[in-house]
């Protein structure tokens, strides 16, 4: 027998939340098949079959929350030969060398669904992101047939799917467009309709009535990394006011030019040239050690709100990037990011954090939490016109930007926050000395 554990899938992860089993016992799989989907604090993924075999047990349920080196599931090893062939509509084929072959006849609990669902239901094979696609528009996947390699079912299905169950074709409620297929398995993740609480709606005796929200998934994971920083870290915030007046004139030249680099990609090359001159924010504490690694790469993770959550996917290397380069990776990693497509190594190796909220309006100033074990996180706030007092003594309207710099006080003092902060506002309101520095 072969034990299918959850293993690390990202940097560092200690537990993830068990979405759905992709299988049911009896199943047989190929080695790299999906078995079960998980979600973490930074993404959703799928734990492949280590090799070829028949799904004997479902260990676990959907919704439960397992550490890592738990047992998920167990199966049988297969990988010798091709069995696939003696799985079949709920029957397959048990055989022992002392005795002939025998027949044996799978009875689990059935459920009705629509008429083109495969009869392995645990089976149905989709990325993460076509999951949520199909959430979004309120389809169920079981519905849906995959046009992709080996059925698999991918965007473009359930896109089309919508636009015929729009036009009237895909209507459910026709006779004879259902029929009986095995339930998922017995461990918990039979489809059944959720009870009121679970639909997030509950009336109490008192006759108060609330509204939840589930606390799994992303949203628990996130929760238990801010109180693990929090509790780990003595935070400290350093907050500044920025003149972005002159940044705002030179992106116009450059966009009147013809080419569009956005205010966070300024933000982020004066940052990693500010890391260059304090390292100090650069780094990780290893207490273990008693010392503190200064990290001579850059590679800046970028907070990006989705609709499951914060998740901070991570720029490499920015020390080695121009301001195009910087703005082209901002927006191929923001778009994976709210399409729910990242990858490990997209969100993983941080050590510098940046947050910028000031897009969304209202905001003047916060006390960020550091991404733990980083040392330093930057946010980025609202930025007004405001009458400020030029060298000059006179009164300008100028734009201010709000900023706000948490840092690990025992990594570092508030006079060198103070003194990377300036340094940044030096770049920054006169952003063409950032030319020296790219020269």
């Amino acid at each position: 027998m072969v034990e299918v554990k959850l293993h690390d899938i990202g940097e560092g992860m200690t537990e993830a939340d068990i979405n759905c089993y992709l299988v049911k016992p009896g199943d047989f799989v190929k080695a790299d098949d999906p078995l079960v989907e998980v979600q973490t604090d930074k993404m959703t993924a799928e734990i492949p079959a280590p090799r070829s075999g028949v799904i004997k047990e479902l260990l676990l349920s959907p919704g439960q929350t397992v550490q890592v080196g738990t047992t998920l599931l167990v199966m049988e090893d297969r990988s010798g030969g091709d069995h696939s062939a003696e799985f079949q509509k709920g029957t397959h084929i048990v055989k022992n060398e002392a005795e002939p072959a025998v027949a044996v006849l799978d009875r689990p609990a059935q459920v009705r669904v629509p008429v083109g669902v495969s009869a392995r239901l645990g089976q149905i094979l989709a990325s993460p992101y076509t999951r949520k696609v199909a959430r979004e528009n309120g389809v169920n996947i079981m519905e849906v047939k995959g046009t992709g390699p080996a059925g698999r079912i991918i965007e473009e299905d359930i896109l089309a799917f919508v636009k015929l169950k729009e036009a009237g074709v895909a209507n459910t409620s026709k006779p004879g467009f259902e029929h009986q297929v095995p339930n998922v398995s017995e461990a918990g993740s039979e489809l059944q309709a959720p009870t009121l609480s679970e639909a997030g709606s509950e009336e109490h005796d008192s006759g108060v009535h609330k509204d939840t929200l589930p606390f799994r998934g992303r949203r628990k994971q996130i929760a238990k990394k801010m109180v693990q920083s929090l509790y780990t870290i003595p935070h400290c915030t350093h907050f500044e006011e920025i003149d972005v007046s002159e940044l705002i004139a030179l992106r116009e030249e450059i966009k009147a030019a013809g080419n569009s680099i956005s205010a966070t990609a300024f933000f982020i090359k004066a940052l990693s040239i500010g890391l260059k001159e304090f390292p100090v924010f650069n780094a990780k504490l290893d207490e273990e050690n008693e010392s503190i690694q200064l990290l001579r790469e850059h590679h800046i993770g970028i907070a990006v709100d989705t609709p499951d959550g914060l998740i901070v996917p991570v720029i490499r290397n920015v020390e080695k990037m121009n301001l195009k380069q910087i703005h082209g990776e901002m927006k191929r990693l923001t778009k994976l990011a709210l399409d729910d497509k990242l990858t490990v190594k997209d969100i993983s190796g941080g050590t510098f954090t940046i947050s910028n909220v000031g897009p969304l309006g209202g905001s003047i100033g916060a006390t960020p939490i550091i991404q733990h074990p980083q040392t330093a996180l930057v946010s980025f706030h609202k930025t007004k016109k405001r009458p400020v007092v030029t060298d000059q003594d006179e009164i300008a309207i100028r734009s201010i930007m709000n900023l706000s710099m948490a840092f690990d006080h025992r990594v570092a003092d508030g006079a060198t926050a103070v003194a990377f902060t300036n340094r940044f506002a030096q770049l920054i309101e006169n952003p063409k000395m950032m030319l020296l520095e790219l020269m």
